[in-house]
């Protein structure tokens, strides 16, 4: 087995690992569909793909994307302030990880990272690049709504 897929089946294990802790199991933890009333969730959603993104952005009214990167440093200094404005305000918090979905990337407009896009049912409102902090976050939450 090379390194590039012996990595490649850690972060398999570990997503699932993920998805099992705080989804109980459910890969669509998060996800309402339009209708539903489900409320929003107070954890960042990591993104599979583009079917997964559209169930998101049908099923909330704000939805805010974080396209990132697991070697980009801002990114990482990001996370704290992205969890919190997935736990303290009434938007989703989507995560498209650019090196994953480098199609959905591309879609979004993410030329560098992280971007940030906010959607306002369903569709894109604003966008942002470079670091943002908690409070510019909310702000960009708070002018979709």
């Amino acid at each position: 087995m090379t390194a590039d897929e012996e990595r490649e089946r850690i972060r398999e294990r570990k997503r699932e690992e993920l998805l099992d802790r705080h989804a109980g199991g459910r890969s669509d933890e998060g996800v309402s569909e339009p209708g539903e009333g489900a409320s929003t969730p107070d954890e960042p959603i990591e993104i599979e793909g583009g079917d997964h993104l559209r169930r998101v952005l049908a099923g909330n009214d704000v939805v805010l994307v974080d396209c990132y990167a697991e070697w980009c440093g801002p990114c990482r200094m990001m996370e704290p302030a992205v969890e919190a404005v997935a736990a303290d305000t009434d938007a989703a918090v989507a995560k498209v990880d650019i090196d994953r979905n480098q199609g959905l990337a591309r879609q979004l407009g993410a030329r560098s990272v992280p971007t940030l896009v906010v959607f306002a049912d369903g569709e894109p409102v604003d966008r942002q690049v470079g670091a943002q902090s908690r409070a510019a976050l909310e702000g960009l939450v708070e002018r979709a709504a």
